[in-house]
């Protein structure tokens, strides 16, 4: 049977740092106020001119040099993003193109907001499973700083822009143990960017691309929902709290990692935290974390790590890794 295992990861965020200080002359906000309720002290923003796909090239070229593979050797790639390029090509495609991909690869966009690298690398580890490809480039990026509204605090003083990526290899051992997507789409209105091209030009305002939420809903709900994948993951695979070692959360809230953890049973020792200088980058901020944890040496071979994630849509969504 194949399975498939990750042989390299790679990170790249903007040089501008924006901290809280900053916000502060923009909106009524404290930096103390920021800290406490989120955890945030700054995040990245892209120059001007900078895309999703300049964050996702580098983030991807660094993952294969960890991975020691060239352009040539990926099969598929898969991109999580809810901040593409352009409406089409996706910007997958830009960014095959760009690393000198074969002609003919695989190379496509998933769209599922914060959820968006759970959701690529579910379908990427399916396609090495299924003999569809043999090595597989995953990547989630984001320029979240173009769809926010620099008025509102309850979202301005949460997001960041970012990318990260992985290479998956096919293997005889299991390196992802499983992955679990779920949706529910009635919960739209609670995190949306309440605008798309199919609603005519004619149909936008200033306001109507930009995120709007309302915070404490979506706060209950993806605490009580990343609460139930933890138990939904462990017992798909007949595992306890003791077998992991790491959790890789997505990076949205102080708050909202701490009771995932608390739910582990585990430390915040044990928890790979990023949120504080990178703020929330959607789809990018697992492989952000997963990269720095990597790096740093904090995350060995060998080691079961709980990857999670909850997103607009509503989406959410997991994995079990043996790194």
């Amino acid at each position: 049977m194949t399975y498939s295992r990750i042989s390299g990861t790679g990170s790249y965020l903007p040089d501008r740092i924006m901290t809280n200080a900053e916000l502060e002359a923009l909106v009524d906000t404290t930096d103390a106020w920021i800290q406490e309720r989120t955890g945030i002290r700054e995040r990245r923003i892209v120059a001007e001119g900078q895309l999703c796909s300049d964050l996702a090239i580098r983030a991807a070229r660094a993952a294969m040099e960890s991975a020691n593979v060239q352009p040539q050797d990926i099969d598929l790639l898969v991109l999580g993003t809810c901040t593409p390029d352009q409406i089409f090509p996706s910007t997958a495609c830009l960014v095959q193109h760009a690393l000198g991909m074969r002609p003919g690869s695989v190379a496509f966009d998933v769209a599922a907001a914060c959820s968006g690298f759970m959701y690529a690398l579910d379908i990427a580890d399916r396609y090495i499973r299924t003999g569809g490809a043999r090595r597989a480039l995953v990547i989630g990026a984001e320029t979240m700083s173009r769809v926010l509204n620099w008025k509102d605090r309850g979202t301005c003083i949460l997001f960041g822009d970012g990318g990260g990526a992985v290479v998956l290899e096919a293997a005889e051992e299991p390196g992802i143990y499983s992955s679990h997507l779920h949706a529910d789409g009635q919960y739209e209105e609670l995190l949306t960017v309440p605008w798309g091209v199919s609603q005519g030009l004619e149909c936008a305002t200033p306001e109507s691309g930009k995120i709007t939420m309302r915070g404490n809903e979506v706060f209950k709900f993806a605490v009580r929902t990343l609460g139930q994948m933890v138990d939904e993951t462990l017992a798909a695979n007949n595992m306890t709290r003791n077998d992991v070692d790491w959790l890789v959360p997505h990076q949205a809230n102080i708050r909202i990692i701490q009771a995932t953890a608390k739910k582990l049973g585990m430390s915040m020792d044990q928890v790979i935290q990023t949120v504080a200088y990178h703020g929330n980058t959607s789809s990018a901020s697992i492989p952000l974390a997963l990269d720095e944890g990597i790096r740093d040496g904090r995350i060995k071979r060998g080691q079961m790590l709980l990857l999670e994630a909850f997103g607009g849509g509503f989406t959410w969504g997991s994995a079990l890794i043996r790194y």
